[in-house]
């Protein structure tokens, strides 16, 4: 055989190939779209992740698609919601702090702003059907008789159930909404559980929205946002859930710390030269130990139910013959959350209301309510155990500090346990990599890329007579087949807590006067070797890349004192006032 004469064909075979192989997707139905996000959870919580916390639904998608293990949120509830929903840093959104704060400067108006657009209105233009369940926390307008124009069905997606302000009670959730209209749990004639319990609400919600659109529109792809409040604060869930855990975490923070950091490394999740980061407090000096073990049997008991309920939504799939051309994502919004709410008080649950009751068609607006609807008060505090829905307590410093192993820092700050997350991607019709980890680094911004991409929406460049804000992510797609992701930087900012991610080189400080530090990520990801004395070149060159991008996208100037590039005694930040709202 003549191979020369062969090898002038080549060229020709690999294009019909490449040709049939292009046509064939070209040709193939575009995939259906599920983003779950979870709420004030730490990088090791699931147990695919090396938790001890029962999720075999999550681990189960992990197990037959991809988990990243370098991706990453804002640190924050409000910012991360906005860089998911737009695609750009949040200050481009006007989200660069909470709802609420009213602080000067275009990248923290608290409300997004009209020259972004949200992942439902961009794929909504290639035909899909967008629905949301779940906290939306993305506008200042919060109360049943305010401006709507920020809320989701304003913002591109066809169906709502969810809270429009950041959190709650899970047993009687302020600004419930069904699509704009507020409505109280108790008063809803199409859905009446035994128990109202608001994660599972939104699992059955989900599973509702899925089943009505494969039942009306089988043909027709659609996108799925499933916003949980599990596991902030407050600390409740049913009382079957929690008993599962009941003596689990006894022996304090250590133990669980120190398995949790074993199972990364023999997963392959973190690298096993890298340090244990420091444990925050001594269980020997905890002085209500059962109580302070409670907190973390409820976080857990509130991570379990919410797997229980992602397990509905696929059976939801499944039933529907979905579950194939779905992509299922799931990540949270930050790291564990150390804020002390709630951890304070002396007075016991009496056996009987004290206080008058409230009506069924009472419509709760606060994120704190001071009462049941049965007349009981909110109570904190080691005088009451955590989880029923008469109290309102946080799991703590010490359990936060588990929950991001083997990681530095919470939510709030840019350090890796403020904003690493777990990434689950599951799509068998679309991901052949099953059980595969994905190191590349990947950040929220990077959803509304990949939005667009599988949908084949084109990102409008202005929109209802506003120009909008190019993309800042790029399309997470390739990785899905192994390969490379385009080589960028990536930048945070909150509340003067600054870092850039350039290569496997981190820029990282905290509070505004806080000193820059870098850190090799590949050599030391949990940031216990600083290097910016041994490299100042370096650090010179990304800060400079920092502060161009924070003016490029109103990070800065910056609302916060001491204001940047000046000098503190103290490098903690002045806040906003406390407005009595949490934030």
């Amino acid at each position: 055989m003549d191979y020369r004469c062969l090898a002038r064909f080549i060229p020709a075979i690999v294009a019909l190939f490449s040709w049939i192989s292009a046509s064939s997707l070209s040709a193939a139905p575009r995939p259906n779209i599920i983003v779950i996000m979870s709420d004030d959870m730490g990088f090791s919580d699931l147990g695919c992740y090396g938790g001890e916390i029962h999720t075999p639904n999550l681990d189960q998608l992990a197990a037959s698609g991809l988990r990243f293990t370098h991706f990453y949120n804002t640190s924050r509830c409000c910012p991360s919601r906005a860089a998911l929903l737009t695609g750009l840093y949040s200050h481009q959104a006007g989200m660069g702090h909470m709802t609420d704060s009213n602080l000067s400067g275009d990248g923290y108006v608290g409300n997004l702003n009209d020259h972004c657009l949200t992942i439902a209105q961009v794929v909504k233009t290639a035909g899909y059907a967008p629905y949301m369940c779940g906290k939306w926390h993305v506008t200042k307008f919060e109360t049943p008789d305010s401006p709507k124009d920020n809320w989701p069905i304003q913002r591109g997606f066809d169906r709502f159930y969810g809270t429009i302000i950041g959190g709650g009670n899970f047993y009687d959730p302020g600004m419930l909404c069904k699509d704009n209209t507020p409505i109280s749990a108790f008063d809803d004639p199409d859905y009446k559980p035994q128990t109202y319990y608001y994660t599972d609400a939104l699992s059955d919600h989900a599973c509702r929205f899925i089943g009505d659109h494969c039942k009306a529109h089988p043909e027709q792809p659609f996108f799925l946002y499933v916003a949980y409040t599990a596991a902030h604060w407050p600390m409740q869930a049913p009382e079957a859930e929690i008993a599962k855990y009941h003596g689990k975490y006894d022996g304090g923070y250590e133990p669980i710390r120190t398995a949790r950091f074993e199972r990364l490394k023999q997963m392959g999740l973190i690298d096993p030269k890298w340090d244990l980061s420091p444990q925050w407090g001594e269980w020997e000096k905890v002085a209500d130990k059962k109580w302070e073990a409670r907190c973390m049997e409820v976080y857990a008991a509130m991570v379990d139910d919410m797997d229980q309920g992602i397990g509905r939504i696929v059976q939801a799939l499944k039933e529907n013959g979905k579950l194939d051309n779905t992509l299922v994502l799931f990540l949270q919004d930050n790291g564990g959350n150390y804020e002390p709410i709630g951890r304070k008080g002396k007075v016991a649950r009496q056996d009987h209301p004290t206080l008058a009751p409230r009506p069924a068609d009472y419509i709760e607006t606060n994120f704190w309510p001071k009462q049941t609807r049965d007349g009981f008060p909110v109570l904190s505090g080691p005088a009451v155990m955590p989880g029923p829905r008469d109290t309102y307590i946080a799991y703590g410093q010490g359990w936060a500090n588990v929950s991001n192993t083997p990681f530095r820092e919470y939510k709030h700050f840019v350090h890796e346990g403020g904003i690493s997350t777990p990434l689950i991607a599951h799509w068998p019709a679309g991901i052949t990599r099953a059980g595969e980890l994905e190191h590349q680094p990947g950040h929220l911004i990077d959803l509304m890329a990949t939005c667009a991409d599988l949908s084949g929406a084109q990102y409008p460049k202005d929109f209802n007579g506003h120009q909008i804000t190019p993309m800042e992510g790029t399309s997470l797609v390739p990785a899905f087949a192994g390969n490379a992701l385009p080589t960028r930087d990536l930048f945070w900012e909150h509340e003067g807590n600054r870092a850039m991610r350039e290569g496997k080189w981190k820029l990282v400080a905290k509070y505004p006067a806080g000193r820059w530090e870098l850190y090799d990520t590949e050599a030391d990801r949990t940031e216990m070797h600083d290097l910016a004395r041994a490299e100042p070149t370096r650090l010179a060159d990304m800060v400079e890349k920092w502060e161009g991008w924070a003016k490029r996208t109103n990070a800065l100037p910056w609302p916060w004192k001491p204001k940047y590039g000046t000098v503190s005694d103290d490098p903690k930040p002045a806040l906003p006032e406390w407005t009595g709202k949490p934030k």
